[in-house]
């Protein structure tokens, strides 16, 4: 639903009155949906959980819109669920930059911005907010300087990761309430379904959200899913798996709306969803397929089964990356589960035999779900990603 033009005006009676640090982050829509969708994320918490004044700068718009429907891709200066969004162009960056400054990414800060921060006479938190890892040595680099080599200026890497040692992970306050309250409730389950124009699952029916980079690894596993005995249901947001839904289906490339069905299998093609409706997307399906760092967390999240393709590297440099999340991950599943689970990974990553066995994973099914439950109740326990941005920064402010 879109802002009134009073509720704009309330908000950024809000923003200019509040009298907490000001937030700058900057994000380059690298991924499509990724990069963005987390700094969304981020920003959206620290204006409703800490009510900070918040602008979020980016420089693909129209990317955006498709994850935050509020977005006027047209619009240089906007804002949507209080957080100033503006258009990342020079001639839109003649502002005071902010207390802190969140670098997403290794996006790199234009030159002019970072010398006004050098030329402002105050402290600034610059912060270099990297990408997800479970590898052991995140723990050691998590929060250290990088002096500017010319500029007096201090920029600090912020690691998201898995451990206490790290940044954490992002999440919402009150999201697993949410979730739990979603699962629980089947009149909000169904009316779900309803708002997609889904029909409720059928008795034993299998519904999967898949969310990949180009992978020819799943016309593997549409083929599996419709010989199988298991009906199958696999939601594919437009635009993703294009290739493969055309060669295995013989249609022409899918756009929202389709729906195509071969056998046990029915695959049907949505718009992207908005981030909160997509998180139920997650927790509705029995099985997730996920991509990148964003739905990669809000999979985890979910507490339900699902597997993950990373961003793939030059010369195999994501390999350790995803090895070391599974080392983590499947450290407490029975040693079978463990080993499907994995085998089923590194193929759908385009490693190993390159065909993922459903079947052999979706045997482990059970211990599969139960492990994804304690899982997420695990993570919960730790301080989110956000908590700890902010206690960062304050602490690099005094």
């Amino acid at each position: 639903m879109l802002l009134s033009k009073k509720t704009h005006l309330e908000q950024e009676t809000s923003i200019s009155d509040n009298p907490e640090p000001r937030w700058d982050i900057f994000s380059a829509v690298v991924d499509n949906y990724g990069d963005i969708g987390v700094c969304w994320r981020l920003a959206r918490q620290l204006v409703a959980e800490h009510g900070l004044r918040v602008r979020l700068w980016i420089d693909d718009l129209t990317s955006f819109q498709k994850i935050n429907p509020e977005i006027d891709p047209r619009s240089p200066v906007q804002v949507s669920r209080g957080v100033e969004i503006r258009k990342w162009a020079e001639s839109n960056l003649a502002v005071e930059p902010a207390d802190v400054v969140i670098e997403a990414f290794a996006c790199e800060l234009p030159a002019a911005y970072v010398a006004s921060m050098a030329k402002s006479g105050r402290r600034h938190a610059w912060v270099n907010l990297e990408y997800l890892s479970a590898e052991g040595w995140v723990d050691s680099h998590h929060g250290l300087p990088s002096p500017h080599p010319r500029l007096p200026l201090i920029k600090y890497f912020f690691f998201p990761g898995f451990s206490p040692s790290t940044g954490g992970l992002l999440v919402e306050k009150n999201r697993l309430v949410q979730r739990a309250l979603f699962k629980a409730d089947s009149q909000l389950y169904t009316a779900f379904w309803q708002e997609l124009g889904i029909p409720i699952p059928e008795k034993n029916e299998v519904r999967i959200s898949l969310f990949c980079y180009d992978n020819n690894a799943a016309i593997s596993l549409f083929t599996d899913w419709a010989k199988g005995a298991t009906s199958v249901m696999c939601i594919i947001p437009e635009g993703v798996a294009t290739t493969q839904i055309s060669a295995f289906f013989g249609e022409p490339l899918p756009v929202k709306g389709n729906l195509f069905q071969n056998g046990s299998l029915i695959v049907r093609v949505l718009p992207f969803l908005e981030q909160d409706r997509y998180d139920k997307l997650l927790w509705a399906c029995n099985f997730n397929l996920v991509r990148g760092e964003d739905s990669f967390v809000r999979a985890q999240w979910a507490a339900r089964p699902m597997a993950w393709q990373i961003y793939p590297q030059e010369a195999g440099a994501h390999w350790p990356k995803l090895r070391a999340f599974l080392d983590r991950y499947c450290a407490d599943l029975p040693k079978p589960t463990a080993a499907a689970l994995n085998s089923f990974f590194e193929a759908w990553n385009g490693g190993g035999s390159g065909v993922p066995d459903w079947e052999s994973l979706w045997r482990h099914r059970t211990a599969l779900e139960n492990h994804a439950q304690e899982w997420a109740n695990r993570l919960i326990k730790k301080e989110d990603l956000t908590t700890n941005l902010v206690k960062f920064c304050n602490n690099k402010l005094k």
